[in-house]
């Protein structure tokens, strides 16, 4: 499995984890680098040298996640409180080499780590899911540097968990009375002067009759409607501008600014929309 460099074998887990993101970054969308930045920093602390003066979970994960992994960051070292350069400190000299990942105790101690929260409790499945598909492909990257014959992640089989259930509870899915009082209810948000309310009518009826993800009607654009006086209207969607935080997008800005999930860029979805919407929409 692996392949017996000096130079490969010296690469620490911690040095990968960064090459690993700098080869990604780029071309990674808000919420993959949000992603990528939580999947490591749950796995570099786990393959470390043992010994004293190990910062607490907190300390670390904060310095991993806000400092030392997002490019953007690493050069700040003066921004960085007492505490967090102490912790990336004692990292860069912890770190474990990936070569010691040839011990299948290892890896189980990775996947282990994959599978709780901070507290030790278990995480939800699909968390599980997305971190272990980080991690197998920051190793398959060290495969592409010559680190490693084959994914050591490959190895092991996780024992599944429970599939979540498919099936729409019709006891909360909201129904069409309940939807025009709402729509109507939230129109009294933070008063009538500030009308953040009546603007956030559009939003959501824009969730509800256009079945549209909340990224989308936040991406929305007067020129993407066709709203007649009368009748059905349509939507042409263009782009999502799904919350991410500011620490993850390249404007700074809370949320990015993506084309449509799970279709080329550029591809546009129409979505014909009914009279009630048309009305809101045309009254924004």
């Amino acid at each position: 499995m692996l392949l017996h460099n000096s130079d490969q074998v010296a690469l620490s887990f911690l040095e990968l984890a960064l090459k690993y993101i700098d080869a990604r970054w780029a071309e990674a969308s808000a919420k993959q680098r949000d992603s990528m930045t939580d999947s490591l920093a749950t796995v570099v602390p786990v393959l470390v040298k043992p010994g004293r003066g190990r910062p607490t979970p907190e300390i670390l994960r904060r310095a991993l996640r806000s400092y030392v992994l997002p490019p953007s960051r690493r050069e700040r070292e003066r921004e960085r409180p007492e505490e967090i350069a102490s912790a990336a400190r004692w990292l860069e000299k912890s770190s474990l080499p990936v070569a010691e990942l040839q011990e299948i105790a290892r890896v189980h101690e990775l996947i282990d780590a994959l599978g709780r929260k901070l507290d030790g409790k278990p995480a939800a499945t699909q968390t599980y899911r997305r971190r272990r598909a980080v991690a197998f492909n920051s190793l398959e990257f060290a495969v592409e540097l010559e680190a490693f014959l084959s994914n050591p992640l490959g190895r092991v089989r996780r024992k599944r968990g429970k599939r979540p259930v498919q099936e729409v509870d019709r006891r909360v899915v909201v129904n069409p009375r309940q939807a025009r009082e709402l729509l109507a209810a939230v129109t009294y948000v933070g008063g009538y002067e500030r009308a953040s309310g009546r603007r956030l009518r559009a939003f959501f009826g824009c969730l509800y009759y256009a079945a549209m993800r909340p990224g989308e009607a936040l991406g929305l654009r007067r020129s993407d409607c066709t709203l007649p006086a009368k009748g059905w209207g349509r939507i042409e969607l263009t782009e999502t501008r799904p919350t991410a935080g500011k620490a993850w997008t390249d404007s700074g800005e809370a949320h990015d600014r993506r084309g449509l999930k799970q279709r080329a860029q550029g591809e546009v979805r129409i979505v014909p929309i009914p009279p009630p919407l048309v009305a809101l929409l045309r009254e924004h």
